[in-house]
């Protein structure tokens, strides 16, 4: 008897639908075919014991599988379930005719209960595409699934549930998600708070201004000056993701399995922190059955380097071409896939190996010569790509100690979304282009139009602070974003000095 089955495979940030056939014939044996993973071939012993410890028996029969497509390789242990209801199927254990209506997915338990699986909402979003009628998934994952409308999604504790479902009709409890209002709920709750912050009152500007124009920015200061708290909080001022940016990115924490168990919408902005001691292929993304990388985990959000120069130079090398195109390629001989990348980057750094430079009151002081060996690490080809650089100083005990309350989180994001708006029209013309920080010459030119005396005041700097021609642009795109967060039209003498400020690394002394 030939029974089909269907699951799903997760490549990049698509699935794609998968057709189980199963065939009992007389004799004895069990074949599955299909290019299937170690993880898959042993799928047969946890069937076999879950079957018994339910009631059922695993068939004594010549059992044949094919997984179809046959020549794409299927991984991972989440087709436990398929194949157990396609050799019940197949074996008269369970008669329905609704069997080609559904996707089922996930991965058994010798008792018979499901364990969560990875991809459930690209394989739900693909589900609805071939318009299939349901998807049944394990409990843990069915808020996840139940994102996408028009699909009706079933979540399960056990194959029983299966079982009684298809054979004697048993009705499954539907999951059902409001999506814009799960989405809604996560925006007025940021779990870190710029409130929290003593003094700094000057790198929270700073911090403003990144986020209104997605610009990449580096900390640099001695330990325990509040960088890492800064950067914590960065993702609770930026602007509130879009219905389709929120999707984006759960699709991809969805692939890696990286979903809490009954989250649905990831609604905030994602924040990664790898540690300096991160392989290349764990940033970019890769391995020999390609996985996203911290990168494309924050898309949409924001990837910390913490103690950048600690960094291997190699992956921070690996890292410039997806801050310039937002996407990453990963290529094997047989696929190539992409992942998207679209991050705000955000590095901090001891300005010298012990910690503290040009400060009397430090217990250790490294030379010059070791500070410009500790700096060199950071290669020009990605400090250029990063706009805003910012001297962070310790807070003094006075402010350390005050009672008062800093500005909240939620006050500073108005400002930011504001701002955002402004160059959302700005740049509606142009497909690629969203914000201030992803500006190229072209629209430099046309956006960032300087009078005369502003021209002076930056021929001025440039000279005296001996700036390099990468600075340039790069003041003139953080002018900008100041003038938007002022409603200003035009770039004003007072925006080229503020962003003059945030070159610290290009001045003479330090990166010159």
């Amino acid at each position: 008897m030939l029974v089909k089955i269907y699951g799903s495979a997760v490549f990049g940030v698509e699935a794609q639908t998968i057709t189980i056939e199963v065939n009992t014939a007389k004799g004895i044996g069990y074949h599955l075919v299909g290019l299937p993973d170690k993880a898959i071939q042993e799928s047969s012993f946890r069937i076999q014991a879950a079957l018994k410890n339910t009631g059922y028996n695993f068939p004594g029969k010549k059992i044949t599988i094919n997984m179809a497509p046959a020549d794409l390789r299927k991984e991972g242990s989440a087709y436990d379930l398929s194949l157990a209801i396609g050799v019940l199927a197949a074996s008269s254990q369970i008669i329905s005719e609704d069997l080609h209506k559904y996707i089922i997915m996930g991965e058994l338990s010798l008792d018979g209960s499901l364990q969560p699986i990875k991809g459930a909402l690209p394989i739900a979003i693909k589900a609805k595409e071939e318009g299939f009628d349901g998807f049944i998934l394990p409990k843990q994952n069915e808020k996840e699934a139940a994102i996408v409308d028009g699909l009706k999604v079933y979540g399960v504790d056990n194959i029983e549930q299966v079982i009684d479902f298809f054979h004697e009709g048993k009705a499954l409890e539907q999951c059902i998600v409001d999506t814009q209002q799960t989405f809604y709920d996560c925006l007025s709750k940021p779990e870190f708070d710029f409130a929290d912050v003593k003094g700094q009152e000057s790198i929270k500007r700073c911090m403003e201004i990144a986020a209104a124009g997605g610009h990449n920015i580096i900390m640099i200061g001695p330990p325990g000056s509040g960088k890492t708290m800064l950067a914590k909080r960065l993702p609770s001022i930026l602007p509130p993701m879009s219905l389709q940016e929120a999707l984006e990115t759960t699709k991809i924490h969805s692939i890696v399995g990286r979903i809490k168990d009954n989250q649905g919408l990831i609604a905030e902005r994602p924040f990664r922190s790898p540690h300096h001691t991160i392989s290349d292929v764990a940033l970019v993304g890769g391995g020999s059955y390609p996985q996203p990388g911290e990168i494309s985990l924050s898309h949409n959000g924001v990837l910390f380097l913490d103690e950048l120069p600690e960094f291997k130079r190699t992956v921070l090398e690996v890292m410039r071409q997806p801050l310039e195109d937002r996407e990453v390629t990963i290529s094997r001989a047989r696929f190539t896939i992409t992942y998207p990348s679209s991050f705000m980057l955000v590095a901090s750094m001891n300005p010298s190996p012990g910690g503290y430079f040009n400060d009397p009151d430090a217990p250790v002081s490294s030379s010059p010569a070791e500070m410009q060996r500790y700096l060199s690490k950071i290669s020009g080809p990605l400090l250029d790509r990063i706009d805003i650089h910012i001297e962070v100083t310790p807070v003094p005990f006075d402010k350390l100690s005050e009672e008062r309350r800093g500005e909240s989180s939620v006050d500073i994001r108005k400002r930011v979304t504001e701002a955002r708006n402004i160059q959302t029209e700005r740049f509606s013309s142009f497909e690629n282009i969203h914000y201030n920080a992803q500006m190229g010459v072209k629209q430099i030119r046309e956006f960032c139009a300087l009078d005369q005396t502003s021209k002076t005041l930056l021929k001025t700097a440039m000279e005296r602070l001996n700036l390099s021609a990468r600075a340039y642009d790069r003041i003139l795109k953080v002018a900008r974003t100041i003038a938007d967060l002022e409603k200003q039209e035009q770039i004003q003498p007072s925006h080229i000095t503020e962003a003059i400020q945030y070159r610290s690394l290009d001045r003479d002394g330090w990166l010159g």
